[in-house]
């Protein structure tokens, strides 16, 4: 997948002030900066727990 040209963003841009304003712009971008944030911590969350039960799995098995 390619990058968008600078000419593509100037006009998704231009398409996002219209339809949210300027003034709501700022507020959109921290609400899905904080959104993706929370999915990151998530993923991580999730590693973790995996990563800890497979440790804890493997402490439970015992050579006989």
């Amino acid at each position: 997948m390619s990058m968008p040209s600078p000419m593509e963003l100037i006009v998704v841009l231009m398409i996002l002030t219209l339809l949210f304003g300027a003034k709501k712009l700022p507020e959109l971008g921290a609400a899905i900066g904080k959104g993706i944030r929370n999915f990151k911590d998530s993923m991580t969350s999730k590693e973790n727990e995996n990563t800890n039960l497979t440790e804890r799995d493997s402490d439970d098995i015992k050579p006989s």
